[in-house]
This record gives structure tokens, C-alpha cells and sequence, in this order.
């Protein structure tokens, strides 16, 4: 009984992850509309698109590979593995062991790789402009990853994250600035990770400009909506990222009762709802950078998080 009991909260995460995932992208496109004085889609747009593009014949490259047709699934089911890893209503749930943060990393840049080979794999112009786009911005955002990583690690001796969880809703961590640094350098990783402005612009698909959108250009039908599945499930992953590791008051932590496992989702669901409005309220405020100028946006990111290592080891020396 015990076992199922653990099988099902499993499951109830996994489900959740991805039952809101096009929901968190409805809303921020209807903020986003709403913030330039337009009607906008409606918040279940989403849903209605992929559906769409699910019952939608396939067109395929005649040049196309194996690896063409396979990399729309295993970049779901990897970014969907790692967006349900992440603690969201409760912690040490059945497949806990495995949700660490440099877990997560690694997942994340299994399903950049073969959305890139997919990118190269038709060979025209712009999967290869699309695909070394994405690896230029992967090789300035995990270095800054990697630190905000060694950041956590040292304020809580680990990169489990259901410890974490626990340990900064339980223990008197307090407010530090090497936190608010880690969050700073979070919150550009995930901008340059989920193709965002200042990075790039999802609504658009000028040549120039496109980063994500170039490598999946030739996709249609069900690959394609498993490609859209997929990017909203990134942006659930590092949403719950920033929720688990500097936000996760609310959270079912040693009280596995039916009271605090439903406080745990409403606060889960509300924090990822304020997320979801605060991202296009940041998007409307900037302009969209060019290429050239992405290893500053990213760099500044990674001298956060630089910084909020040397500030650790430094106060730990007095």
C-alpha cells in the first residue's frame, strides 16, 4: 500500500508538470497582449494548437534521418523526466534519489544536443543558423549553471534538491547576498535557456534574429507538437527550479497528510502562475538584443554567480 501511495504522488507530479505547462504559456501571452494594448489569444490557445498539431499529417525531408524523426520524442521525454524531478507540492517523493541539480543539467543538455542535431540533420540554412545559435548560448549558459550549482551546493552542503527544499524551508538560512546573486544568474540562464527576450523573441521568425524557432522550422504535425510541448515544459522546469531552490515556502516537507499535500499544489500552482505574469511584465520592459551582444547578457550572469561563490568562500574565512 505504501508503494502505491508513493507511485501515485509520483505520478500526481508528473501530471501536473505537464496538465500546466501550455496553461503557463497561454498566460504569459495573454499578459504579454494585454501589456501592449492587444486582445491577444486566449489563455487555452495552447492547448487547442497542440491538439491541433497532433491530429495534423507529418511532412518529412526526403534527406531526413533517423534522427529527425526521434529527436522530437527524446527532447519531450527528457525535458519532461527533468521538469517532474524537480520537487514541486512535496519532497521525497519515489524517484527523489535521482533529483539533483546536476542531474537536471545534464538532462537539459541531452535534449539541446539532439535538438541541435535535428537542427543540422535536413541541412538547410537555417537548422544550421538555429543550431549554433543554441550552442553558442549553451556554452555561456552552463558554465553559469554549473556555478549557480556550486553556489547552492556550499550554503546547503548538497545538490539534492528535495534537500534543499527542506533545508531552506526548515533551517534559519537567512538572507544572503551570494542567494540573491544565485537567483540573479538563474533568472538570466533561464531567459537565454527558454529563447526569451533580451535573448530571442518566440513570437517572431525573422532569419536574423531566431534562435529556437530556426532549428524547427522543417517540423510539422506531431514532431512539431512534441518540439511546443516540450519548450513549455522547459520553461515549467526552470520555473520550478527558482520556486524549489529560493521559493519553496509551502511545500510538503515531513507532513505527508492530505491537508498539507493540498497546500503544497495550490501554493505550487500560484507561485507558477506569478512566475508565468512576472516573465512577459520583464519582456515588455526590454528590447531584444543582437547576436553579438548575447555573450554580455550571459556573461553577466555568469559573474553573479562567480561572485556569489567568492562571497561564500569568503565569509566562511572570517
Amino acid at each position: 500500500m505504501a508503494l502505491i501511495l508513493e507511485l501515485a504522488g509520483q505520478a500526481l507530479q508528473m501530471a501536473i508538470v505537464v496538465v500546466i505547462a501550455p496553461l503557463l504559456v497561454g498566460i504569459s501571452r495573454k499578459v504579454k497582449a494585454r501589456l501592449l494594448r492587444r486582445i491577444g489569444p486566449p489563455v487555452l490557445q495552447p492547448y487547442f494548437d497542440i491538439w491541433k498539431l497532433m491530429h495534423k499529417e507529418m511532412v518529412l525531408a526526403h534527406n531526413a534521418s533517423w534522427i529527425y524523426r526521434v529527436a522530437p520524442y527524446v527532447v519531450f521525454a527528457v525535458t519532461w523526466v527533468a521538469a517532474a524531478l524537480v520537487p514541486t507540492y512535496c519532497t521525497n517523493l519515489l524517484f527523489s534519489w535521482s533529483a539533483d541539480l546536476i542531474v537536471i543539467v545534464a538532462l537539459m543538455g541531452t535534449a539541446r544536443f539532439a535538438l541541435a542535431l535535428a537542427g543540422m540533420d535536413v541541412g538547410t540554412a537555417f537548422g544550421g543558423i538555429g543550431a549554433s545559435r543554441e550552442m553558442l548560448i549553451a556554452s555561456l549558459a552552463e558554465p553559469a549553471m554549473l556555478l549557480i550549482v556550486f553556489t547552492i551546493a556550499l550554503v546547503a552542503g548538497t545538490t539534492q534538491l528535495s534537500t534543499i527544499a527542506e533545508l531552506f524551508t526548515h533551517s534559519p538560512v537567512g538572507l544572503r547576498v551570494s542567494l540573491g546573486l544565485g537567483l540573479l544568474a538563474l533568472v538570466c540562464v533561464a531567459i537565454a535557456e527558454n529563447a526569451r527576450i533580451p535573448i530571442d523573441n518566440p513570437a517572431t521568425h525573422l532569419e536574423l534574429t531566431m534562435v529556437h524557432e530556426a532549428m524547427v522550422l522543417e517540423y510539422s504535425g506531431r514532431h512539431l507538437a512534441m518540439i511546443e510541448a516540450a519548450a513549455a515544459l522547459k520553461l515549467v522546469l526552470y520555473f520550478s527550479l527558482i520556486i524549489c531552490l529560493f521559493f519553496p515556502f509551502g511545500i510538503a516537507t515531513f507532513d505527508r497528510s492530505l491537508g498539507a499535500l493540498l497546500i503544497g499544489v495550490m501554493a505550487y500552482l500560484v507561485k507558477m502562475v506569478v512566475l508565468a505574469v512576472l516573465l512577459p511584465i520583464g519582456e515588455t520592459s526590454v528590447a531584444k538584443m543582437r547576436v553579438f551582444r548575447y555573450p554580455i547578457f550571459l556573461g553577466s550572469a555568469f559573474a553573479a554567480a562567480a561572485l556569489a561563490v567568492f562571497l561564500l568562500f569568503v565569509s566562511r574565512g572570517f
